[in-house]
């Protein structure tokens, strides 16, 4: 599995070079990109386990996409309604939108992919393609 690369803008062009400067064996799909949520990506025997923290939102305004060997996760939040009964004084926060790209590789079993949604964190699990396991047989001569 390898990250998408992401167009760097003029303002985070630097980090971009730094990060790209860093070894790794996946591409750097850098959440510089000012409200893209941070991304955490475990491997074990069975696939990936893909961990995107997004408190607050709700599970219905993501969207899951694959496309051939590329997976997107993407928010559109709702248009709030708002209260006519009182004046905001101070606002610190509001949930915005973002899009995440992942390149996934040849040993992802596609249709095996699932997502759910808990106490915050969007948790994608991606199975690996179970490779045929040979032993030595003899083979009979007709």
């Amino acid at each position: 599995m390898t990250f998408a690369k992401q167009q760097p803008g003029q303002v985070n062009s630097m980090l971009h070079e730094l990060f790209n400067a860093l070894p790794s064996s996946w591409e750097r799909d850098v959440p510089v990109s000012l409200g893209a949520p941070p991304v955490n990506i475990h491997e074990s025997g069975e696939g990936f386990d893909l961990e995107l923290i997004a408190p607050g939102r709700n599970k219905e305004d993501f969207k899951v996409k694959l496309e051939k060997d590329l997976l997107t996760i993407a928010y559109n939040p709702k248009e709030a309604t708002v209260e006519k009964n009182f004046h905001t004084i101070r606002r610190e926060f509001q949930l915005k939108g973002f899009k995440r790209s992942f390149s996934l590789d040849d040993q992802i079993q596609l249709d095996g992919i699932h997502a759910k949604y808990e106490n915050g964190i969007l948790k994608l699990f991606l199975p690996r393609i179970e490779k045929a396991v040979y032993s030595p047989k003899e083979i009979s001569i007709l």
